[in-house]
């Protein structure tokens, strides 16, 4: 069953972006079908130099890509989901939103990060596409729960931008779709990390597992 993405026409599976040479980190996870790698937001406008940077996005990419390759090594589907903003997102300041202009469809800023291991296997996820209603969560108006199903997927890995936004909503959007869900804390970076502690009993509260 295909999944486009109606606001931008683009099918939610893309084109490969080649990582950098480096050391890559040991995986900290075993993957097998029955599980799934999802990728929150690694946009460069969420990255260092972008229009809504998180300290500390540039350099989970290494071990992000980790976890991509055991992912792809087990078997397991790789989702990376992105905010894909029309322009005058109602999000955005100038509109009364809470946030700078960022991850507008089709422009370099909402573009994953270019060494973000993403072959043509990886489902992309487009989220926030409607001009006059947001979404954080990966899972909000995608398909993506139905889509999980249909491969047997049980359990869903969550790491990327930022912790105390997206990946919040999408980790409690994963259990209250029944997913066994597993949080990898140290993959992911937030806007404000005080709000840390908070996240934590959120997802203790609704059932999520944090890794450390």
């Amino acid at each position: 069953m295909p999944y486009t993405d109606a606001a931008s026409g683009h099918t939610l599976k893309g084109t490969s972006a080649t990582p950098k040479e480096e050391t890559m980190p040991q995986a900290q996870l075993d993957y097998g079908p029955a599980d799934a790698l999802l990728v929150v937001d690694m946009q460069n406008d969420f990255c260092e130099g972008g229009a809504l940077a998180v300290a500390g996005g540039n350099a989970l990419v290494p071990g992000i890509n980790a976890e991509i390759a055991a992912a792809r090594a087990g078997g397991a589907p790789i989702v990376a989901s992105r905010d894909w903003h029309p322009i005058d997102h109602v999000s955005f300041v100038h509109r009364g939103g809470p946030w700078p202009v960022h991850c507008v469809q089709d422009t370099p800023g909402a573009d994953f990060h270019p060494a973000l291991d993403l072959d043509a296997d990886t489902l992309r996820v487009s989220k926030a596409t409607a001009f006059d209603a947001d979404a954080y969560s990966a899972f909000d108006g995608t398909g993506l729960a139905d889509y999980l199903r249909e491969r047997g997927v049980t359990r869903v890995i969550v790491c990327g931008l930022a912790l105390d936004v997206c990946v919040r909503a999408t980790v409690i959007d994963a259990r209250r779709h029944g997913f066994e869900t597993l949080l990898l804390e140290s993959l992911s970076a937030a806007v404000d990390p005080q709000a840390v502690a908070d996240c934590r009993a959120a997802f203790d509260g609704a059932g999520a597992t944090v890794m450390p």
